[in-house]
């Protein structure tokens, strides 16, 4: 019998299946692999009508024997599932269900009438990660009181990845990826000494930046600044061209601010310790960032992983928040913190007063001297190649 008759086969089956006949089913589903095994969707419909006869160690024989020639066939991970939850294997159900979950992309042809059943395999595979979770940490109580004196920040989080109370994020710079550099959403403070003499200056560099509020408000434009409504995306739109997120550069994108450098000499002495990064057209940036009352700045990723993201609080009211990939951080004035802009991250404030913050870039450390030469120079390159700057991102 050719592919055709199997094809035949199949149809009349479902036919069988639908008119709650699945002893016929399974018999034409028979003849169909018989004929042609490499179709995983008769194996999947022979599966159904076993299902059917309640001969469930030949379903789930099946349903292998389909995941062997798909292995991310939704329909048989849902199945196979579900048989697990039959056979009171809730745990194996559980696993079989995050699997299918985690197969799901949004290319994901999902077959009619599956949303339900995926509502239920996500409550079955959260209640699961929360008893994994349960009996995990009765197992690792000694452990951690073992090592009570130790950071454990970094096995914490592999541990909420592991139960799926956070995600992973990565670096995804809209320009330049440098690989093999570590994706870390905020670095040690106490990789960064040189901070410490600018934070000491947090109370000049506030005064600096009040004064300007004050006397040369005029000077501070919108950060959302370049393309127009349409092209720039929805949701940066409430953004677009909106003093709601407006800055005051000291420098940008490599070029000094005279006259605003002038006016705050206090803050360019401070910066005295700053590593700038220096890359044509595109660094070093320095720069007062004011948010506006009940203002959010939505997720998005920088341009370039080669440089970090300094931020030093100045003013914060309130109920203003900041998250880089799964990790979130109130600011504190006057307490500076290094992250990776390349990772998704998001600000917002949802108070009834203006937050500032002074944000500046540095090189990330991870880059050699000799890199940092040539990322430099292939940067200027890229620039001179298009004549404009790549680099300008919205951070």
């Amino acid at each position: 019998m050719t592919s055709v008759g199997a094809r035949e086969l199949n149809e009349l089956g479902e036919r069988m299946l639908l008119s709650g006949n699945p002893a016929s089913a399974r018999e034409l589903f028979e003849q169909a692999v018989r004929s042609d095994a490499t179709n995983a969707s008769v194996w999947i419909n022979l599966a159904a009508a076993l299902r059917g006869l309640n001969s469930r160690d030949e379903e789930m024989q099946a349903l292998q024997r389909a995941l062997t020639l798909e292995p991310n066939n939704l329909r048989a991970m849902l199945q196979k599932a579900s048989l697990h939850e039959l056979q009171n294997d809730t745990r194996q159900a559980a696993y079989t269900f995050r699997m299918a979950l985690r197969a799901l992309t949004p290319a994901t042809r999902v077959p009619a009438g599956t949303n339900e059943l995926l509502a239920h395999a996500r409550k079955v595979v959260e209640a699961n990660n929360r008893a994994l979770e349960s009996f995990l940490e009765e197992r690792l109580t000694a452990l951690r009181a073992e090592y009570s004196e130790t950071q454990l920040h970094r096995f914490d989080r592999c541990l909420s990845i592991l139960l799926q109370r956070k995600r992973v994020y990565q670096q995804q710079p809209s320009f330049l990826f440098f690989p093999q550099l570590p994706a870390i959403e905020f670095h040690e403070r106490t990789d960064f000494p040189w901070l410490d003499s600018i934070e000491a200056a947090t109370d000049d560099i506030r005064a600096e930046l009040l004064d300007v509020l004050s006397e040369d408000s005029g000077a501070l434009e919108p950060y959302v600044a370049h393309g127009t409504a349409r092209s720039i995306g929805q949701k940066w739109r409430d953004l677009h061209q909106s003093r709601r997120w407006s800055v005051y550069y000291l420098w940008r994108d490599g070029v000094p601010y005279p006259e605003h450098l002038a006016r705050c000499p206090r803050t360019v002495a401070a910066l005295e310790a700053w590593p700038r990064c220096e890359v044509p057209g595109a660094s070093p940036n320095a720069v007062f960032s004011i948010l506006d009352t009940r203002t959010r700045i939505p997720p998005h990723t920088g341009v370039n992983n080669t440089r970090l993201i300094v931020h030093l609080p100045l003013i914060v009211p309130p109920n203003c928040g900041f998250r880089v990939g799964g990790e979130q951080r109130q600011w504190e004035p006057g307490k500076a913190f290094v992250f990776d802009d390349t990772i998704e991250h998001e600000a917002w404030n949802e108070s009834d007063e203006p937050r500032a913050v002074f944000i500046f870039d540095i090189w990330n450390p991870h880059v050699s001297e000799e890199e940092r030469a040539l990322v430099s120079a292939a940067v200027a390159g890229v620039s001179e190649f298009y004549g404009f700057s790549q680099q300008r991102d919205v951070r």
